[in-house]
């Protein structure tokens, strides 16, 4: 989740030979320490979104409780929702520090408010406190099914805490079939794409730019997640909208991170090849553009619409476990 130009790789080619000076090598070390303000607010957005969770709980207006209302008790389950507080924290973290990646890797702005510097150094920040935003979100839903699981011994609820969490496809109840595995894909691929920045100069930075593309795809999994699988947002209501509609800027940036990427070597040009043949990779590069393109519309017409794939708030709410406890 970090930004994919350096200051000595818009465009140019290095000499042969050349190695980056070690002193100009960004340390992991260094921005875990740079990091810490970065992830004290994190703590602190997370508790005032816990402290929200828990007193709409205790209100009646929680819609986790309309979705599971044998849920109606916040001191039993408050490790859920503190699951939910990092996962929202979590998915706020991820828009900033994808909004900042592409502030940094498409068209240079005329004015920035601070120096490029201190805006990759941010973006650095935030993806390492992402990564552990993401990470607490499934080790609290791990600790929640620890508790929930009384009628095993501690090994055996301990292995169906991991499995569920961590196991692709094991879980096996209801939408979190699809949603969990789909929350363990955006975990397990932003963890290596995020740490694979200190390590560049070992693997090249050419192919660390190419799999740093796949950050955007983490994002994608980390909303497509949240709207299968977050209950606050489970129905067609406004906080849903609201969600869809925070997508629309980093649609739009990317967009324009496609059309007018910062480096020389990623713009387009000409469909023709030398001699005027047609190349396969432009015409890919090409469709990514306008599939980009398309995605700023079809958000454009889901928030305007307000057919954003929310279900019904039925008027009789399901009384059922999210999947029964494991026996001996």
């Amino acid at each position: 989740m970090t930004s994919e130009t350096r200051p000595d790789e818009d465009g140019a080619v290095a000499p042969p030979g050349r190695r980056r000076p070690p002193g100009d090598r960004v340390a992991l070390r260094g921005d875990l320490r740079s990091a810490l303000p970065d992830a004290g607010a994190a703590v602190v957005v997370t508790a005032l979104v816990f402290a929200l969770l828990w007193a709409r709980m205790e209100s009646g207006a929680s819609d986790t409780v309309a979705v599971m209302p044998f849920m109606d008790d916040a001191g039993t389950y408050w490790m859920y929702l503190l699951s939910q507080a990092f996962g929202w924290s979590g998915l706020l973290w991820a828009w900033g520090t994808v909004v900042l990646g592409l502030l940094l890797s498409g068209p240079r702005p005329a004015r920035l408010p601070v120096s490029r510097q201190v805006l990759e150094r941010w973006h650095r920040t935030t993806s390492l406190t992402t990564m552990a935003l993401m990470f607490a979100h499934a080790l609290m839903f791990a600790a929640e099914l620890v508790r929930y699981e009384t009628k095993v011994d501690w090994a055996e609820r301990l292995w169906v805490a991991f499995a569920d969490t961590f196991v692709p496809g094991w879980y096996d109840s209801g939408t979190g079939e699809i949603a969990i595995p789909i929350g363990q894909g955006a975990l397990y691929l932003a963890i290596p794409l995020g740490l694979l920045f200190y390590v560049r100069h070992r693997i090249g930075a050419n192919a660390w730019r190419r799999l740093h593309r796949f950050v955007i795809v983490v994002y994608a999994l980390s909303v497509w997640h949240t709207l299968l699988y977050g209950t606050n947002v489970w129905y067609g209501e406004w906080p849903r909208t609201v969600l869809w509609l925070l997508q629309l800027p980093v649609a739009v940036l990317l967009s324009l991170r496609l059309w007018r990427p910062a480096r020389r070597a990623e713009r387009l040009g000409s469909p023709g090849g030398h001699g005027g043949a047609a190349r396969p990779g432009w015409w890919v590069r090409a469709a990514g553009r306008v599939a980009v393109a398309a995605v700023v519309v079809g958000l454009l017409v889901v928030v305007v619409s307000g057919r954003d794939g929310g279900r019904d708030r039925p008027a009789h709410p399901p009384a059922t476990a999210p999947h029964a406890q494991e026996t001996d």
